[in-house]
């Protein structure tokens, strides 16, 4: 009889709850990005939108430095910071303020009615496409490689002189992969097109210059860096300038593109976070990237079949995304409750379809639906990994087994 594998679980306190290697969906607040943040929910708790005492000036001192730090870790100058409640909003605020824009103002953009976006993309994007699809804008959605990556030279197939804002995912939420940013800023500027990229999973842990790259707009959410959940910011170009509509009414706040009271803590939390991955983005890079591995390596050993969907070398340091043949992704996490790991994005975590992503890869819908995604992050540590390894391994190896055994 085939031995069981068997985990020596890591002891601690951490030992009672799941071990958390979920860190594209969501990362654990980091305590310095608490300390941070904690003075400006009592002390100093002025709205920063009141400047007329210390109240607000102290609040809104806070916030600009935020803006500041955040600017600094994208190449940015602060006033092109824009404070949303994350990357979802921003991204709607990007697409669909900009094709607003040149709806009312027409002779700002003449004849650029095209859009151009991934069939991978966030849903918060292809959403929003969507509905700018049904306001009258002719929307083209790309296929992907089987990589998971777009084909630049598809791409330059479909931005035309028409094309008025192409949005493509700078590192994917599920699979993890890395688009050459570069090369499709510059292709299309090339056409006179401008460039919208989600960089929620890209922000913090990969560099990014959006000056270098040629980016005219960038959403970034707080929580996928190890700040608060409910901020994030969206990039805007000033030079040239990139003009767009709000999506709502309200205030003059941030520079009349988003109105309503910032939420200083969070947009503290927010730059706090943004200045530690300044800080020590390249080291911890190369040591998730090297855990990374690590479980790769051992899940390859132990696990026949075991596939990575998705480029293998651009990609993610932290990100693993796996499918065992035969094994639904579903019952996989459920035979294993001591990893805390997901099926794909958050967004889609409660539908019962398989991912579309892994469908735009070319996979069946057996396939797709076994794809377990895995996120090493800041606080993971080696003896998790080698402890997930195994605790997956003998899961597969149990399910495997039932699978065999007659009825």
């Amino acid at each position: 009889m085939t031995p069981v594998l068997v985990a020596d679980r890591p002891t601690g306190a951490e030992a009672r709850a799941p071990i958390y290697l979920d860190n594209q969906c969501s990362t654990p607040l980091d305590p310095r990005v608490l300390e941070a943040m904690l003075p400006y929910f009592r002390e100093h708790f002025g709205n920063p939108g009141n400047e007329s005492h210390p109240f607000g000036r102290i609040a809104a001192e806070a916030v600009e430095e935020a803006r500041s730090e955040v600017a600094r870790l994208i190449g940015a100058e602060p006033r092109e910071l824009i404070f949303t409640s994350g990357a979802t909003e921003s991204n709607n605020l990007a697409l669909k303020g900009v094709a607003r824009f040149v709806r009312a103002y027409p002779e700002e953009s003449p004849e650029r009615n095209h859009i151009v976006t991934v069939a991978t993309e966030h849903k918060s994007a292809l959403e929003s496409c969507r509905a700018l699809a049904a306001d009258g804008f002719r929307v083209t959605v790309l296929p992907v490689e089987a990589n998971g990556l777009v084909a630049l030279s598809r791409l330059a197939d479909a931005v035309t002189e028409k094309t008025l804002i192409v949005s493509v995912m700078a590192a994917h939420n599920e699979i993890g992969v890395i688009e050459p940013i570069a090369e499709i800023a510059a292709l299309c500027r090339s056409r006179g097109a401008l460039f919208h990229s989600d960089a929620a999973q890209a922000f913090g842990k990969i560099p990014i210059d959006v000056e270098a790259l040629g980016i005219d707009l960038l959403s970034i959410s707080a929580h996928k860096i190890y700040g608060p959940k409910g901020v994030g910011a969206l990039y805007v170009r000033r030079r040239p300038r990139v003009r767009l509509l709000p999506l709502f009414d309200g205030g003059g706040e941030e520079r009349g593109l988003r109105p309503g009271t910032l939420p200083a803590p969070l947009c503290i939390g927010l730059g706090r976070a943004a200045a530690i991955a300044r800080a020590e983005m390249a080291e911890e890079g190369e040591r998730v990237k090297s855990l990374r591995e690590r479980m790769l390596s051992a899940l390859l050993s132990r696990v026949p079949g075991l596939e990575l969907n998705g480029d293998a070398q651009r990609r993610l340091p932290g990100n693993l995304n796996l499918s065992v043949p035969g094994i639904g992704a579903a019952e996989l996490i459920a035979a294993c409750p001591e990893i805390a790991v997901s099926t794909g994005a958050a967004c889609d975590s409660a539908a019962v379809e398989p991912s579309y992503v892994l469908r735009a890869l070319g996979r069946s819908d057996e396939e797709a639906g076994s794809a377990v995604r895995i996120g090493l992050g800041r606080f993971t540590t080696a003896e998790e990994v080698d402890f997930a390894a195994l605790a997956l391994a003998a899961a597969v190896e149990r399910l495997q087994s039932a699978k065999r055994s007659p009825k």
